[in-house]
């Protein structure tokens, strides 16, 4: 168990949400408009990283800033093909009654993001996405970004991620890190914290 725990940052897709199948679709409306033939398979192997450090993960390299906007104007589009975890509300509820700040750190384009936590009505204390001068996953900054607002001790603060650039960026944070594995990551490490589904992270944060 993790004690006298103060912030838990949450990444978003894989931990919150299933967004799979929007981003499939994203993907393919993008693929369509600009012909590209990299793969949703290929995209979403790196998913967890910035948008555009995706395409140069991909080799694309050209239009990329209205590859980007097609994408996001897609996945704002089937926003109703997202879907909460089961147990994330009442989860979170249950955290913060224990008095406990909470907070999103995601890759994902910020309006995408504030809008589908408005939807489910879910209130973060902190929602940080790259923007410029702030580095996305694996780097730590957005870590560091949270670590700075609310002033607490890194042992009293942890990261509830999916992917490998999660638990990086939290590793070179020097935070706690819990690994959702009933997410994205396809991920053979053995963590010391993990949870199987999101209503077990109220046992393991005391």
């Amino acid at each position: 168990m993790l004690k006298n725990i103060k912030l838990i940052l949450f990444d978003m897709d894989g931990v919150l949400f299933n967004s799979k199948t929007n981003m499939k679709l994203s993907w393919q409306e993008v693929q369509k408009k600009f012909k590209i033939n990299k793969s949703f398979k290929q995209y979403f192997k790196h998913i967890g990283i910035p948008f555009k450090q995706i395409l140069k993960e991909i080799k694309i390299s050209k239009n990329t800033n209205m590859v980007e906007n097609c994408y996001q104007k897609a996945s704002l589009k089937y926003l109703d093909k997202i879907k909460i975890y089961p147990n994330v509300i009442t989860t979170i509820n249950k955290l913060k009654k224990k008095n406990i700040k909470l907070g999103i750190l995601t890759s994902k384009h910020r309006g995408r993001t504030i809008k589908l936590i408005n939807q489910h009505d879910l209130k973060f204390k902190f929602i940080s996405t790259p923007s410029k001068g702030l580095r996305g996953k694996p780097h730590p900054d957005q870590i560091n970004k949270a670590i700075k607002k609310f002033n607490f001790r890194r042992k009293n603060i942890v990261y509830v991620g999916d992917m490998g650039v999660d638990y990086i960026a939290a590793k070179k944070s020097g935070i706690n890190y819990i690994h959702a594995s009933y997410g994205y990551g396809q991920i053979t490490k053995k963590f010391k914290y993990s949870i199987k589904k999101f209503s077990q992270l109220s046992k393991i944060v005391i």
